[in-house]
C-alpha cells in the first residue's frame, strides 16, 4: 500500500513539475495572422485549460527563429518542411508534433504580361531568412539559371523595378503587391502546388532531445494550438481582432484589411486538397516528394524519411539515432 502511494505521489510531483516548465514558442516571422491559432489558443486560455504554460515570443530581423531553436532559447517554433529537412540533414534533429498546412502557399510574380518559365537569368526577389527552397530546385531542374537577390520583409524592390519577379506567399507578400497596384494575372503568377511542387509548409517543431523528455507537455501544446486554430475556423472576426492586438503589441507596420485576406487564405490553405478537410498531419508522400526534389537538386545530401520527422509511433520510444551516422 506504501509503495502505491508512494507511486502515485511521484506521478504527481513530476505532472506539476512538467506544468510549471514554460515552453517558449517562437513563431517563424513576425505578429501576423499566419499565426492566429496559437494567438487564440494563447487568448482564449486553451493552454491554460490544457495545464501547460506557454510564452510566445516572435524572432528579430537579426535573430531569426530557428536560431533561437538552435541556442535553446525557445522549445518550439514554426518552420516549412523543406527548412526543417535541410536542418535535419545538418544533423540537428527535430520532431514534427503539429501540421497546419496542409498545401504550398509559394509563388512568383513577374513583371505584368511576362510568365516566369521564359525570365532565364532573371533576377528573382527570395526572402533573406530562407524559405525558397523548392523554387531554386524549380529554377535548377527548368534550367532557368535565376539570379537570386536576397530582401527582408516585403515587395518595395519588385515594386520599384529592382527585380524581374519575386517570390511570394500567397497569404502574404502577394497581397502587399496587390495593395501596392501590381496586376495579377495567370500569365505572370507562377503557383507552386499547381506544378507538382504542393509540399506542406507550416508546421510546429521541437528538437528530438527537447521532446524525449516532455512528451506529455508536447502533446498537450499540440492539442490546444490545434484547439485555437479550430475556433479561428468559427470565429474569423473575433480571431482578427486578437491577431490585431498582438500587431499593436508588437508594431508591426500591417492593417486590418491585410491581415484579414491573410487569415483567410492560411485557413485555406490548411484545407487538404485531396481530402478537403483539416487534417493537422504531416503526409508522408509529401515529406518523400520535398525529399526527392531536394536531393535531385543538392540541396540534401541524402534522403530524409518520414519516421525521422514525424512523433513516434510508440510515444514511450522516443530516442532517435543520429541519422548521419546510420547506414
Amino acid at each position: 500500500m506504501r509503495r502505491v502511494l508512494f507511486i502515485a505521489m511521484m506521478m504527481m510531483v513530476q505532472m506539476v513539475s512538467a506544468q510549471d516548465e514554460t515552453i517558449v514558442f517562437t513563431p517563424q516571422w513576425t505578429a501576423q495572422a499566419q499565426f492566429a491559432g496559437y494567438y487564440v489558443a494563447e487568448a482564449k486560455g486553451f493552454y491554460r485549460e490544457a495545464g501547460v504554460k506557454v510564452r510566445i515570443e516572435h524572432p528579430s530581423v537579426t535573430q531569426p527563429a530557428m536560431s533561437r531553436l538552435r541556442k535553446n532559447e525557445c522549445q518550439a517554433t514554426t518552420l516549412q518542411l523543406c527548412q526543417a529537412l535541410e536542418l535535419i540533414d545538418e544533423g540537428f534533429s527535430l520532431v514534427n508534433i503539429l501540421q497546419t498546412s496542409m498545401n504550398n502557399a509559394m509563388v512568383i510574380v513577374s513583371a505584368s504580361d511576362k510568365d516566369p518559365l521564359t525570365q532565364k537569368g532573371a533576377r528573382v526577389g527570395v526572402w533573406s531568412v530562407g524559405f525558397g527552397q523548392l523554387a531554386i530546385c524549380m529554377s535548377i531542374k527548368d534550367h532557368l539559371d535565376y539570379q537570386w537577390v536576397r530582401f527582408a520583409h516585403n515587395v518595395n524592390l519588385f515594386a520599384a523595378g529592382a527585380l524581374d519577379a519575386t517570390l511570394a506567399m500567397s497569404y502574404n507578400e502577394y497581397y502587399q503587391l496587390v495593395q501596392a497596384g501590381v496586376k495579377m494575372t495567370d500569365k505572370n503568377v507562377y503557383r507552386f502546388c499547381d506544378h507538382g511542387y504542393n509540399v506542406q509548409e507550416d508546421g510546429v517543431y521541437m528538437t528530438r532531445e527537447y521532446y524525449a523528455q516532455h512528451q506529455e507537455q508536447a502533446r498537450r501544446f499540440a492539442q490546444a494550438s490545434k484547439k485555437g486554430w479550430e475556433w479561428a475556423v468559427k470565429h474569423p472576426k473575433e480571431a482578427l481582432d486578437i491577431v490585431m492586438r498582438y500587431v499593436d503589441e508588437n508594431h508591426i507596420a500591417t492593417n486590418r484589411v491585410m491581415q484579414q485576406l491573410m487569415l483567410q487564405e492560411v485557413l485555406r490553405l490548411q484545407v487538404d486538397r485531396e481530402s478537403k478537410k483539416r487534417e493537422f498531419r504531416l503526409r508522408p508522400d509529401m515529406v518523400k516528394l520535398a525529399s526527392r526534389l531536394m536531393v535531385e537538386n543538392l540541396m540534401l545530401s541524402r534522403e530524409i524519411t518520414y519516421d525521422e520527422i514525424a512523433m513516434p509511433r510508440n510515444p514511450n520510444t522516443s530516442k532517435h539515432h543520429n541519422p548521419k551516422t546510420s547506414k
